[in-house]
């Protein structure tokens, strides 16, 4: 099992997308798999499981219950205790209208939550400033904003006869250049918002060499 937005793509080798469980030898006598977040094991096997990730690795797992597996042997016979793993950092998704959104974020303000954020907009309407609105209420908070998508924007962006593209396909002046499309920016003003940009992506990458 996997869940959306963990990071974890569809795996193959060559042309063989599922193997049977059987293809591993019975004298393993415990068979630790990796690579899925979701703990589970092996068509019912006690011996044969995935660990699972101890952390959350993506806003959608924010609501599994991590742990880590303790592995016992009485001779060969293996005897596995799920341990769990405490909760150190609060985090969140956001989804829904702008009210919707607002409306979260000022009681997660009153309550002085310290949750790291993911905030994505999905209501019908065009917002240009939603960053802004966002920031703006957090402001002063514990409360850190780690990622927002507004999937109004991104939808009209991509939506002009780049039907089969997502996100992820674009560079990220590609991206802009598309934004300065959608919204009939004049070629006078995109000279300035170019060499902007470019020099915003600059400031972010020197600053965090991992980022793009």
């Amino acid at each position: 099992r996997t869940t959306d937005g963990d990071g974890v793509r569809e795996l193959y080798v060559g042309t063989l997308a599922h193997v049977d469980r059987e293809i591993f030898p019975s004298v393993i006598d415990y068979l630790a798999l990796g690579h899925l977040h979701v703990p589970q094991n092996l068509s019912g096997s006690d011996h044969q499981r995935y660990s699972g990730s101890p952390i959350p690795m993506g806003y959608g797992e924010v609501k599994q219950q991590k742990q880590v597996l303790l592995v016992d042997f009485q001779g060969r016979q293996p005897i596995v205790s799920p341990v769990v793993v405490p909760r150190f950092q609060e985090l969140e998704r956001i989804s829904g209208s702008l009210e919707t959104i607002l409306s979260r974020l000022q009681y997660l303000r009153e309550q002085d939550s310290s949750a790291w954020l993911e905030i994505e907009y999905t209501g019908q309407e065009i917002i240009g400033n939603l960053r802004e609105q966002i920031v703006d209420l957090v402001a002063g908070s514990r409360l850190e904003i780690r990622r927002i998508k507004n999937r109004r924007i991104m939808e009209r962006v991509l939506s002009q006869n780049f039907a089969d593209e997502i996100l992820d396909d674009l560079e990220v002046l590609d991206v802009f250049e598309r934004c300065l499309d959608s919204h009939q920016v004049s070629e006078i003003e995109r000279n300035e918002l170019r060499r902007l940009f470019q020099e915003i992506v600059q400031n972010h990458e020197e600053a965090d060499p991992h980022a793009g």
